[in-house]
């Protein structure tokens, strides 16, 4: 009887073990590709749950055969959520891979020391947006995405062609450098027209540093820079598709593949379109509310695996576009004519750039860039053709000893630019002169790391412009952090110079509606400034993340060159200021993210941009005191569905009257530019998503074109100084003016999208 009895209990307990093997779960989870400790994992619904250990491995008893909703979670990481059938195999060796809350706090950087740091390790701060920042408000191009990142501002400088430049802590276009994969090739002409056609399905992410970096990178880096990170040909998709259309009738395509040439050479290519070509006048003045525009853009990038893990990178692209705006009957026909006033913009540009790891048992990198830039515009009757090519060539040096890392580096820019407007003639002006530029230059930079938690930084560059003579940038910037890396304070002090060139990057300059004045031969523009800057990081024990970036700036000029609007209405006056201009404020930017999938990215930056003169002080114009950001996003796991709403909000701008009589208001209003998308997930490849933009429907002022029914100036009487004289046709003593513009005049509009990635 007793041999019966453990024989049964014997049977019964290999059926028990053998059933009770088919409902258990097991896996391992991962963060940054090492184990993940101290995971939680829970079955949804359930008590049922367990930690992993050391190697990331857990091991779970379902105790019942079912549908499950398996959870990993920990303090500082984003909770991941999947469905799962036991017993089956697919539950015996599941993988998690969990991304850091914070993990755009200690991404890998290059643009602030010109060397791959960790964020939170880099002297200088340097903020990061990811890919996935900019989906929240998908755009056609890099100009318009960057309207919710804390401190920049795009800003239009036309109401008719819609172009414009980019503004970094209310400093203008010019004074930021844009940057793609590290060189500088977006500047010049580009800054106001070659902002477009980089396929963002390309972009990896962008880092943004405020405040000057002349010293590594030379002249135009006075306000900050704007680095373009684009994805490496190795670990890109092998296909990428993302297209979307609005309700305006906007179509853009960005289409991105990785593609094999031979063993060694990964190929990454890139195609953006962009078309719209359906005028719309909502503000009745007679002229586009938007400027249409057929764009085409081809990029290409090739990666060369060499020996012992060397450097070699190329990249390319080639961008054409055609735009206008203007009177609602204007056609091609009419351009360059003074019957239907238009301003057609035709723009072609190419540009190449990379990097060349030499063979050698020291570190030295050979960075070099190249651009073409050809540009055939109209602005009602004034012609403007121009050709600029820009060679850049930089060999780096950098070695590590003791306490410090040292970088060195020889650079040469050469700049040729020629246009048909009498900058580029001679003195009588019967020949053409076209500007000749060298730039070569020589920069040091030692990081002298004391601690692990303390480092101090300082460069030093020297230019010598054919032009300007020497030039001189130091900079020394200094990082202290906490033991556990949750607050790191920076301070810093740097000076920046520029040497400027009208035509390149101020539109207002090539309208047609004002004459441009030089008061005086310019001179270059320097800047000092200083900043102190504080990271901190808190985290609660039930898995929310809190990140807080605060930012206190403050810039001085001298040989500032400030357009004149306002001492002749029918002018455009530049000269050196006789005085001063100081950029001055602080800025925040907070990090919220909840382990249920909500996440709040926003912030605000406070500042005051004047100049003083002959000891008056005046308000810079087109320069808000108050600036506000935010990206609020949730996603609902159980549905693949992920809400984000994103916005900003501005405080009055002083505006550029056409003198006293203007009866335009002399500030904008408050405004705020919000949207909202719903993107769905459908499988691991395909995404649809669709939204508002603009839910307020805000758009400015009928009247900001003045005297739009008379863009040539035809019944206006001008004085002998060529100030304006009031008739009683004319009473306000106006002419035809573009440039009285501070927001979008594009209204509400729908759009719809489709992701697809493999």
């Amino acid at each position: 009887m007793l041999r019966t009895i453990l024989l049964f209990l014997f049977i019964s307990g290999v059926y028990v073990d053998s059933f009770s093997q088919g409902i258990f779960l097991s896996g391992k989870v991962f963060a940054e590709g090492e184990p993940l400790e101290f995971a939680n994992v829970l079955l949804k619904g359930t008590s049922i749950g367990a930690v992993t250990d050391a190697g990331g491995v857990f091991r779970i008893d379902a105790k019942t055969a079912g549908s499950y909703q398996i959870q990993i979670s920990r303090i500082g990481f984003r909770t991941v959520t999947k469905s799962i059938s036991v017993p089956s195999k697919e539950a015996e060796n599941l993988i998690f891979e969990l991304e850091n809350m914070d993990s755009g706090l200690d991404e890998v950087v290059v643009s602030g020391t010109m060397q791959e740091v960790s964020k939170l390790e880099s002297p200088v701060p340097v903020e990061v947006y990811s890919a996935n920042f900019f989906r929240a408000n998908p755009t056609p191009s890099v100009f318009e995405s960057l309207q919710n990142v804390n401190g920049v501002r795009p800003q239009i400088n036309c109401n008719v062609c819609n172009t414009g430049d980019i503004h970094i802590n209310g400093l203008e276009g010019p004074y930021t450098m844009i940057l793609i994969d590290g060189m500088p090739i977006v500047s010049g002409l580009a800054t106001v027209y070659g902002l477009t056609g980089i396929p963002q399905s390309l972009i990896n992410r962008m880092e943004v540093v405020k405040g000057p970096a002349s010293t590594l990178y030379g002249s135009e880096a006075v306000g900050g820079l704007i680095n373009v990170i684009t994805k490496n040909p190795i670990s890109a998709p092998a296909l990428s598709v993302d297209a979307f259309g609005t309700g305006w009738g906007e179509v853009n395509l960005d289409l991105g593949f990785r593609s094999n040439l031979g063993s060694k050479v990964q190929a990454l290519t890139g195609i953006n379109g962009f078309y719209y070509d359906n005028p719309i006048d909502n503000n009745q003045d007679g002229f586009t509310d938007l400027t249409l525009s057929k764009r085409i853009s081809l990029f290409q990038k090739i990666n060369v695996e060499r020996p012992e893990n060397r450097v070699f990178n190329v990249a390319g692209r080639y961008v054409y576009e055609d735009r206008w705006g203007g009177q609602m009957n204007w056609d091609k026909s009419f351009r360059g004519g003074d019957e239907v006033y238009g301003e057609s913009i035709y723009t072609s540009r190419w540009e190449t750039f990379g990097t060349y790891q030499l063979p050698t048992s020291e570190s030295l990198n050979f960075m070099f860039s190249a651009n073409g830039h050809h540009q055939n515009s109209v602005y009602g009757t004034t012609v403007y053709i121009a050709d600029q090519y820009i060679g850049f060539g930089q060999l780096t040096w950098t070695e590590n000893f003791s306490k410090h890392n040292l970088l060195t580096g020889l650079a040469y820019r050469y700049t040729f630019y020629d246009d048909n407007t009498p900058v580029t003639a001679t003195e009588d002006g019967r020949f053409n002169q076209p500007s000749k530029i060298h730039l070569p230059g020589a920069f040091v930079q030692d990081e002298i790391k004391f601690k692990e938690t303390q480092s101090l930084l300082l460069g030093l560059r020297y230019d010598y412009n054919s032009v300007h003579g020497s030039i001189f940038s130091p900079r020394v910037n200094f990082k202290i952090s906490s033991q556990d890396k949750s607050m790191v304070l920076r301070a810093s002090l740097g000076n920046g110079f520029r040497v400027a060139n009208v035509f390149t990057e101020d539109h207002a300059a090539l309208t047609g509606a004002r004459e441009v004045v030089f008061a005086e031969e310019l001179k270059p523009e320097q800047s000092w400034n200083t900043n102190i800057n504080l990271v901190k990081k808190f985290y609660s024990d039930k898995g929310t993340f809190v990140g807080v970036d605060a930012t206190a700036f403050y810039t001085y000029f001298t040989n500032r060159i400030i357009p004149d609007y306002e001492t002749n209405s029918n002018q455009i006056i530049y000269a050196n200021l006789d005085g001063s201009a100081v950029s001055k404020g602080i800025s925040t930017n907070v990090d919220i993210a909840w382990a249920n999938g909500l996440t709040i990215t926003a912030g605000a930056t406070l500042m005051d941009v004047s100049q003083e003169e002959e000891g008056i002080k005046t308000r810079q114009l087109l320069t808000e005191r108050f600036s506000g950001v935010w990206s609020i996003g949730y996603e609902i796991a159980d549905w693949d569905l992920t809400i984000d709403y994103t916005g900003n909000v501005y405080s009055p701008m002083r505006l550029p009257l056409l003198g006293e009589l203007d009866d335009r208001d002399a500030y904008s209003p408050w405004w705020s530019i919000q949207n909202i998308q719903l993107t769905k997930e459908l499988g691991d490849r395909w995404e649809v998503y669709g939204g508002v933009k603009n839910l307020l429907n805000f758009t400015p002022p009928a009247n900001s074109i003045a005297r739009s029914f008379d863009p040539f100036d035809k019944q206006v009487v001008f004085n002998p100084d060529g100030t304006v004289l009031p008739t009683p046709e004319n009473p306000n003593a106006l002419t035809f003016d573009p440039t009285y513009v501070f927001a979008p005049n594009q209204g509400i509009r729908g759009f719809l999208g489709v992701r697809f990635s493999l």
